[in-house]
């Protein structure tokens, strides 16, 4: 079985590296980051991921991760990638299950139990990284 892979979009670099730290340790996962919209759309239409998480608000601009939900859901290539939402606020969670993400995490819930069953749920149902071919 290959390692899972995620792209986190939108993280500044603390929480960057406490993602990745908590992906790694609980599921052998490489996480890659991109910085806003565009280069994550980018490394997935060249890349497989088995799970995208965006931050509410993409530290690059400012923007609201929510846009970039709406586009991979609408994106016949990428609409079947799995993707969370990374936000404490439950409205913004409730937006991003409406457009089409799966239930997601504060960052106040990294590394705690329902965090790392809602993220496992997610990687132990991936066969393989998800292409967009």
């Amino acid at each position: 079985m290959s390692a899972k892979r995620v792209l986190s979009v939108g993280q500044c670099m603390a929480d960057h590296g406490s993602i990745s730290f908590t992906l790694g340790r609980h599921f052998a996962a490489e996480v890659v980051r991109a910085n806003g919209s565009s280069d994550a759309l980018d490394k997935l239409r060249q890349q497989p991921f088995d799970l995208v998480l965006v931050n509410r608000v993409l530290d690059q601009d400012g923007s609201p991760g929510l846009e970039l939900i709406r586009q991979m859901k609408g994106d016949d290539a990428l609409h079947t990638v799995p993707v969370m939402l990374v936000s404490n606020y439950e409205d913004a969670q409730r937006d991003a299950v409406a457009a089409g993400a799966l239930p997601g995490f504060g960052k106040d819930a990294l590394g705690r139990p329902p965090m790392l069953e809602r993220v496992n749920a997610v990687l132990q149902s991936a066969s393989g990284p998800t292409t967009s071919t």
